[in-house]
């Protein structure tokens, strides 16, 4: 199983619009960070996590010319305001792509996007509009979707819960501040992690600091922890700097094998 790091930024993205900070204007590739997605890819099989606004450039990027299903973390727009993107997947298939979420996310996605999901509303005669439809996950029942068998992780993102979620030996969380007893014990024995992690040493109420993060990766025990969901206050050089061995920061591209 592949798991490819589309974008690895906050809702900002770095650069951030209109700052100079040493992170922003310093042009290191690998502090130029997209809003957040990845993709589980094996067998030819491919399972996009997020749509972000930048999806379109991210699939471009790394050569994506079809997805089998979507997962969405949350309903946040950093996570779901590229969904547009996903039209090239209906036309090009000739039927409406699957989407998974919590049900708090699919109630606010067939709200927010009735165009997509809502299938009386159909596109005029020689245009197309993106198809999809909606399935609602159980928290911690295992689901089989793009052919891999993935249990959904929910953990609190301030009033809302984000899924996370364990397919194999990899556990990928995002937009948490803190596990759940229960999603702490699914998570036991991965040998890959994917935490959330903003900056150094300032609380956040919603999403874990990067010395959180550290002591949450630590706690699981996984031989090796990515951070992704990275700010502009924590450098990609200054991470691999400070963090201990066998946690790492992500960056956009990164491709790790499991």
């Amino acid at each position: 199983m592949r798991l490819r790091f589309l974008g690895t930024g906050t809702s900002f993205g770095i650069p951030v619009i209109g700052c100079r900070c040493d992170t922003c204007s310093g042009g290191a590739p690998k502090d130029q960070r997209t809003r957040h997605a990845v993709l589980l890819e094996q067998d030819g099989r491919r399972l996009l996590v997020d749509t972000p606004p930048e999806l379109r450039l991210q699939l471009l990027a790394a050569g994506v010319g079809e997805v089998d299903a979507v997962w969405y973390t949350h309903q946040h727009a950093d996570h779901t305001h590229g969904v547009d993107d996903l039209r090239v997947f209906s036309m090009n298939a000739g039927k409406a792509f699957q989407v998974y979420g919590s049900a708090d996310c699919i109630d606010t996605l067939r709200t927010k996007f009735d165009y997509v999901f809502d299938q009386l509303i159909q596109a005029q005669e020689g245009t197309f509009k993106p198809d999809g439809e909606l399935h609602v996950l159980e928290p911690y029942t295992k689901v089989k979707l793009a052919g891999f068998d993935i249990i959904p992780l929910p953990v609190p993102h301030g009033p809302l819960e984000a899924y996370g979620f364990r397919v194999g030996n990899l556990g990928y969380i995002t937009d948490a501040k803190e596990l759940p007893a229960r999603t702490r014990e699914m998570l036991s024995g991965v040998d890959v992690l994917v935490l959330n992690a903003l900056w150094f040493t300032l609380p956040h109420p919603n999403h874990f600091n990067v010395e959180e993060a550290v002591e949450v990766a630590q706690e699981i025990g996984a031989s090796r922890t990515y951070l992704t969901h990275i700010s502009h206050l924590a450098s990609h050089a200054e991470l691999e700097q400070r963090l201990p061995e066998g946690i790492m920061p992500a960056y956009d591209g990164l491709v790790v094998d499991i």
